[in-house]
């Protein structure tokens, strides 16, 4: 049962948030069909690895919406490709108001799908707005955390003086400060030094495949350094995440810290209707675009989301 491809828009407070829906063929705007909101990784876009996912999902019946973050992608904000967790958060529980009016969707069966930063967005979005009835996620990282482990403590003061420094020069009329995400070419990365696999793997996919798209820049505003070092996706998850939760992580342990990100969030995680599930020998990439491993992620999520919002048994389409 393939799916269909429709523009769509919503908004986030004064800014207008760039989206597609992805329907199901049998899709009726009469009926009340379960949906999903998508949650990219850091510096992706809609294009990207939330279409891998999201067109494998709606072939199994369910609405699912994707989109560019605020002031990333074709979304309008300023200042142009900050990574702000706060407005990453807000995005989804916005998206969530866009599908709770949608013709065709049943408000009460909405899931969320997070995956690798995405993940951590969407576990604290889950934590304070219900009306995400389940929670899944593909390599979920806690971006903060993993930021706090690349830099020893020095290091972090630093970081954090620099962005305190640019806020000042900005505030004084200073352009912007962009900085890359990841080197722009495994040439750049091989002149550097660079010899992680994890890297190298981020820049083959975002740089040089064909999932490579002109509207994720890899461009990070420096002073986001500030905000993503100050965030932890987990302190409260056993305070306040009562959905049913997938947690499904990498085979191949890595440097983004996803299987340890993945395993905390499991085991912080109140409910008893959750589950974790290793994709063997996958890297934390390979699970972006690689069918082998896209496939059992989407089979797994694809069972556990039709249980918790179809209340019936998964049957996969080819």
């Amino acid at each position: 049962m393939p799916s269909d491809l429709k523009t769509f828009a919503f908004p986030n407070g004064k800014l207008t948030i760039s989206s597609h829906l992805h329907l199901p063929k049998a899709f009726d705007d009469n009926a009340n069909s379960p949906a999903l909101v998508i949650s990219a990784p850091g510096s992706s876009v809609k294009e990207q690895i939330s279409a891998i996912y999201a067109e494998r999902l709606a072939s199994q019946g369910f609405v699912v919406l994707t989109f560019d973050p605020s002031c990333q992608g074709a979304s309008e904000g300023v200042p142009r490709g900050l990574e702000d967790p706060g407005r990453r958060i807000e995005d989804l529980k916005c998206a969530a108001d866009a599908l709770t009016s949608l013709p065709g969707v049943d408000a009460s069966r909405i899931g969320l799908l997070g995956i690798c930063a995405g993940g951590g967005y969407a576990v604290q979005a889950a934590l304070t707005d219900p009306r995400f009835k389940a929670l899944g996620t593909v390599v979920a990282t806690n971006i903060g955390a993993a930021f706090r482990r690349m830099l020893p403590p020095e290091n972090r003061k630093q970081l954090l003086s620099e962005v305190a420094a640019q806020r000042t020069a900005q505030a004084a009329g200073a352009d912007q400060k962009m900085v890359p995400w990841i080197p722009d070419t495994l040439e750049e990365a091989d002149a550097s030094g660079i010899a992680d696999p994890d890297v190298l793997d981020a820049v083959a996919f975002y740089r040089h495949s064909a999932w490579r798209h002109e509207n994720a820049t890899n461009r990070l505003d420096f002073c986001s350094f500030g905000l993503l070092l100050g965030f932890d996706a987990l302190q409260v998850v056993p305070d306040l995440l009562t959905q049913p939760l997938l947690v499904i992580a990498n085979g191949r342990d890595g440097s983004t810290g996803a299987q340890g990100d993945s395993q905390a969030l499991f085991d912080r995680a109140p409910s008893e209707d959750k589950r974790i599930v290793s994709v063997e020998g996958a890297g934390h990439y390979e699970m972006y675009h690689v069918p082998i491993y896209v496939d059992q992620a989407v089979s797994e999520l694809t069972t556990f989301f039709q249980t918790q919002l179809m209340n019936k048994p998964a049957v996969l389409t080819p």
